[in-house]
């Protein structure tokens, strides 16, 4: 389906929308945001900006008063927060029930936010004042474990990022520290990517599913997100396997080009989507251009940079091309 912009653009170019209403027509296709639009932008932008900082200001104020504050007081502080965060989702959920408004959800959801981060606030103050001796892992772990059922309630997406957030950083820590079953076949730094590729690729593919059903959790820069998340550390193991040509990377020549095929017939057919296929264009890039810089540089000589800037350039303007064809076919 076109976009408003292309419908506009077409229009004036055949003559249907007479040159002096053009900017009528342009006001009144909402491309421009109105006044009302940019105020309810500075208000959701300040209240999200003031969620963080009244967060973060819990956690400093403890951490810089930590000398002068006593065991009962932190745990106070903080306990306290936590609770008025919860209060006012409570508050805000109802009257957002009972009177249909958006911002009181808005603000039901700002404060769950602010509830989550405080509840990791509350995790590290516990482990700091009895050093329980728990690895970092187990933080970032149950504080995802802990806040799961926030997550589920809230149906609010920027939650759920922050929650894979979570489970991707207890999972990298605790497979470079102790590798788990994968590190009976890859080595630490391998089994770290292979790991987050695998959770992430997994939340993508259950997110997908799940737009299906729940329109809260329509594709876009969540998605977006978890993409990069698949994606980055499966370029990375391709780059390990040509650079340094390890054994326990061998298997992602195998993936990679499944996961290549995978990526353009879901977005290429299935829900076709620009940002991941210009993904894929750009992984594919910087792995052939390694593969490439691997053998010139090291046994071409000088003349393997003019080639390998050339390689550079002749796939950037076959990626363009391609990405503008099908931008066009999407379009129309």
């Amino acid at each position: 389906m076109a976009s408003i912009r292309r419908e506009l653009v077409a229009l004036i170019e055949r003559g249907a929308i007479p040159r002096e209403q053009v900017p009528r027509a342009v006001a009144l296709s909402g491309l421009h945001p109105s006044g009302r639009a940019w105020g309810l932008f500075l208000d959701r932008l300040l209240l999200w900006l003031g969620t963080l900082a009244l967060a973060c200001s819990v956690l400093f104020l403890v951490a810089y008063n930590w000398s002068e504050m006593s065991r009962w007081l932190r745990f106070g502080l903080v306990q306290a927060s936590l609770v008025a965060a919860i209060g006012v989702y409570w508050w805000a959920e109802g009257r957002g029930r009972a009177n249909k408004r958006a911002d009181h959800t808005i603000v039901a959801r700002a404060a769950l936010t602010a509830a989550s981060l405080l509840l990791g606030v509350l995790l590290a103050l516990f482990g700091q004042v009895y050093q329980t001796g728990a690895d970092p892992w187990q933080l970032f772990f149950f504080w995802a474990v802990l806040m799961l059922p926030w997550a589920v309630v809230a149906r609010f997406d920027a939650l759920w990022i922050l929650w894979l957030g979570l489970l991707n950083l207890s999972l990298a820590l605790y497979l470079h520290t102790w590798g788990g079953a994968l590190g009976m076949l890859f080595a630490s730094d391998a089994a770290t990517l292979w790991g987050l590729f695998a959770l992430n690729t997994l939340a993508l593919a259950l997110w997908e599913l799940g737009a299906r059903r729940w329109r809260w959790l329509a594709p876009g820069w969540a998605t977006s997100l978890l993409a990069l998340g698949s994606g980055i550390p499966l370029t990375l193991l391709m780059l390990m396997f040509i650079l340094d040509e390890w054994a326990e990377v061998s298997a992602a020549v195998l993936v990679y080009p499944l996961w290549l095929a995978a990526l353009h017939v879901v977005y290429r057919h299935w829900r076709p989507d620009l940002f991941m296929l210009a993904g894929g264009c750009l992984s594919v890039i910087v792995v052939v251009t390694t593969f490439f810089g691997r053998h010139l540089l090291w046994h071409g000589g000088p003349g393997g940079f003019l080639l390998l800037s050339m390689a550079v350039l002749g796939l950037g303007a076959l990626a363009v091309f391609w990405l503008k064809r099908l931008h066009r076919e999407m379009s129309a």
